[in-house]
């Protein structure tokens, strides 16, 4: 099994051009793998006493484990290296002729193509749920999990229809634009907590406060940000900006939403989430260099191509496998760490233990789903030539 899976990494390896930055596919990996964990970690489904179903959250209750937000809140990553690699198709499609339009459709279709498998799913389970003894406000708490990547991708949608404009703003700014997001950012808090303007003028931030770490992403695409003179500079400067929000300014510390708070740092964002989101770019630029090293090695590049060849599916179906769990597992009476509040530190250790199990029901969808994730053509391949055909999808796009 060794020797057949060391074959499989070494042609995975050498089918991989030369030219590409393996440390891009690291960083995307690193991203899904932080929103995954990040969702099966601090989302807790617990049974009441009636049978229903609810959401809490560890991070409620325990305090202590907040600096675990600060590790699996992951987005400003994904939303780096999606500017970055928006970027460089688009300057790619551009030199062929191809229209922005044209690339566009192209671009979109490749994010929205798996959804319509998660609604064609889910819509008629939830309603066989609603006409049973499920009740409403179980149904609404898993549809709301499941829906809720979905917010996700519809801001990765417009900023990757976006991405021209960006381009071009980048080039005549630099790396500069990036604080024109995060200046709008600082004037809608500054509206919201200190005005007492609407609370709707917040979602202002949504498309705002991502667009920072996209613009850098286009930035670092164009050739800025190289060395690490300025990736040390946004680490240190964003960690300090953050800790001085949270600390005197009275921003919550969590980097995700926790039930119960009256101000979330992530719905909508916050100055101290865009502020948060520029340590971790400048962090995850900085180790361009050693992950393009540990990418040099053929397994751990095959488990991150591999990854990135199935990003989507695993972002739009990862909630369905905590949730399938969750479900399966009331035939056996509420389970510790599945169904049960969290409220103890020992909740988290038996949730741990409940991550593998969550990994391989992912696992089971997978093989239905992931198809759905590329173009139709691409699908028809033969068995031979099936790691040539993924490299073209993986390399190639």
């Amino acid at each position: 099994m060794r020797e057949t899976v060391t074959a499989l990494a070494h042609r995975v390896q050498s089918a991989t051009p030369a030219r590409r930055d393996r440390a891009v596919d690291a960083l995307r990996a690193f991203g899904i793998c932080g929103v995954v964990l990040g969702h099966w970690l601090v989302t807790a489904v617990v049974q009441d006493g009636d049978g229903h179903l609810y959401t809490d959250s560890p991070l409620k209750h325990l305090p202590a484990l907040t600096p675990l937000s600060w590790v699996l809140q992951t987005l400003a990553v994904f939303f780096l290296v999606g500017g970055y690699s928006a970027a460089r198709s688009w300057e790619s499609a551009r030199a062929r002729g191809e229209s922005y339009g044209r690339w566009t459709a192209r671009r979109l279709g490749r994010l929205t193509r798996p959804v319509p498998a998660v609604l064609g799913v889910w819509i008629p389970a939830a309603l066989w749920l609603t006409a049973g003894d499920a009740g409403w406000g179980t149904v609404r708490t898993l549809i709301a999990l499941v829906v809720s990547p979905l917010w996700f991708l519809c801001v990765f949608a417009a900023l990757t229809a976006a991405t021209a404009p960006v381009v071009a703003l980048v080039r005549r700014l630099g790396p500069w634009a990036a604080l024109l997001p995060a200046a709008t950012v600082a004037v809608v808090d500054a509206a919201r907590f200190g005005w007492s303007t609407p609370e709707q003028l917040g979602w202002l931030n949504v498309p705002a406060g991502w667009l920072v770490p996209y613009a850098l992403g286009t930035a670092w695409a164009a050739g800025h940000l190289r060395g690490l003179r300025a990736p040390l500079a946004l680490l240190a400067g964003g960690a300090a900006a953050a800790v001085a929000l949270v600390v005197g300014c009275g921003y919550p510390a969590s980097m995700v939403g926790v039930p119960g708070q009256d101000v979330s740092n992530l719905s909508p964002p916050t100055l101290a989430a865009v502020c948060f989101g520029l340590a971790q770019t400048g962090l995850a630029l900085a180790l361009r260099g050693p992950l393009r090293r540990l990418m040099r090695r053929p397994l751990p590049w095959m488990l991150v191509a591999g990854l990135n060849l199935s990003a989507m599916t695993v972002f739009l179906w990862h909630q369905t496998a905590m949730l399938l769990t969750t479900c399966l597992g009331l035939t056996a009476g509420p389970l510790p760490g599945l169904h049960t509040a969290p409220l103890s530190f020992g909740w988290a250790l038996e949730r741990l233990a409940w991550l593998p199990v969550f990994a391989v029901v992912l696992g089971l969808l997978m093989p239905s789903f992931r198809h759905r994730e590329h173009a139709p053509a691409s699908t028809r391949k033969r068995r031979g030539a099936f790691i040539r055909g993924r490299a073209e999808l993986i390399f190639h796009r």
